[in-house]
């Protein structure tokens, strides 16, 4: 059975456009019309990815992005409307790994789907990284599983691209980077969408792991160059 791909969408026409061109490359595709059908779609199986409309009737796509980040580890990709930047901005805030402007080609939709899959599988590269814990800020990372814990054990959810942002700042400590070089470390050059994309991802960073956001103290801000990890003292 290929990489399980839900699609909450309320339009027939691209239901059956997506589901035969994906079914094609290999994916099994399941279909929710609204945010009660997907809820039944995630607890019967749970996909690797779910590719969200924002125009939904009733419970908007924003709102349904929002119910998986805080339940669940898989990815996201958010279809907007053309030129809707405010609905990018938002999907990012919210926790969505990526998205794609209607009308789209599904060629730029696969190829999203498997940069989006490429980071998912990333996390677990390697013996050592399974067993490693890092420091960030006020909380630990595992770099083997990726899970993010405050200081009292608590689980703090990330996204796909948020663990390769921290995972990059970590392996360049002290080194101020800009956005074209965290965009390239990250391997997300092919990806960019718009120039406060790591902006609005970093500003997430600092909610999560930062004790005081308004005042960084691990991911600084360096200005006219980038961002800065500084590691704790030890």
């Amino acid at each position: 059975m290929g990489t399980r791909v839900l699609l909450v969408d309320d339009d027939p026409a691209v239901c059956d456009m997506l589901t035969d061109y994906l079914s094609q490359h290999g994916y099994e595709v399941a279909i929710a019309m609204s945010g009660e059908a997907m809820r039944a779609e995630l607890a019967r199986a749970l996909p690797a990815v779910v590719l969200l409309d924002v125009g939904l009737p009733g419970e908007d796509g924003l709102t349904l992005a929002r119910f998986v980040r805080e339940r669940y580890d898989i990815g996201i990709i958010m279809v907007t409307g053309a030129g809707a930047v405010i609905d990018r901005v938002a999907g990012l805030e919210v926790g969505a790994d990526d998205y794609i402007a209607k009308p789209f080609d599904p060629r730029e939709l696969r190829a999203r789907l498997k940069s989006v899959l490429r980071r998912l599988q990333g996390k677990t590269s390697g013996p050592k990284a399974q067993r490693e814990l890092v420091t960030i800020g006020a909380c630990t990372l595992n770099l083997g599983s990726r899970e993010l814990r405050d200081a009292r054990g608590r689980d703090v959810p990330i996204t796909a691209m948020e663990f390769s942002l921290l995972k990059t700042f970590l392996e360049h400590p002290n080194q101020v980077l800009s956005r074209d070089q965290l965009l390239s470390l990250t391997r997300n050059r092919e990806w960019e969408p718009f120039d406060r994309s790591i902006d609005i991802r970093i500003a997430r960073l600092r909610r999560k792991i930062e004790e005081q956001p308004e005042r960084p103290r691990a991911i600084k801000t360096v200005r006219g160059g980038g961002y800065m990890y500084v590691p704790r003292p030890t």
